[in-house]
């Protein structure tokens, strides 16, 4: 009975333990020393979607993912990388969700073909309905 009251008793307290209380990263909140690289990471971190949010950018977030990956946007800045390096770095981890501008690619060309597709079609059948002159 005893065994049993102790391994409920850590069953239950599992998921107390299992909450960190880490630190933010050191960038997560803190701007770089450099003028020029704090705007170029700025200004990616405002084309980066929050995973936790998915309406805010990274830049606007208070989740600790947001600031986990502000963190990595302005390590990888000041370590000289270019903006697109970041994102393209943050989009192989991430996926492509997690930038606001998706790049054409052979999974994302019919989201880009589709509506002139669809708007050609109706602008067809709309001139074949009242385009042609009753005479």
């Amino acid at each position: 009975m005893r065994l049993l009251a102790a391994f409920l008793l850590a069953v239950i307290a599992a998921p107390a333990l299992a909450q960190g209380s880490a630190p933010p990263a050191p960038y997560a909140y803190r701007q770089l020393d450099d003028p020029a690289q704090e705007a170029a990471a700025q200004e990616l971190m405002e084309t980066l979607r929050c995973l936790k949010c998915q309406s805010q950018s990274i830049a606007d977030s208070d989740a600790p993912m947001a600031g986990d990956m502000r963190h990595q946007v302005r390590i990888r800045i000041a370590a000289g990388e270019q903006p697109e390096d970041v994102r393209a770095w943050l989009m192989q981890r991430y996926g492509d969700y997690v930038s606001y501008a998706p790049v054409v690619s052979a999974r994302t060309w019919p989201l880009f073909v589709l509506p002139i597709v669809f708007l050609l079609t109706i602008a067809a059948v709309l001139w074949r309905r009242f385009g042609k002159g009753k005479v």
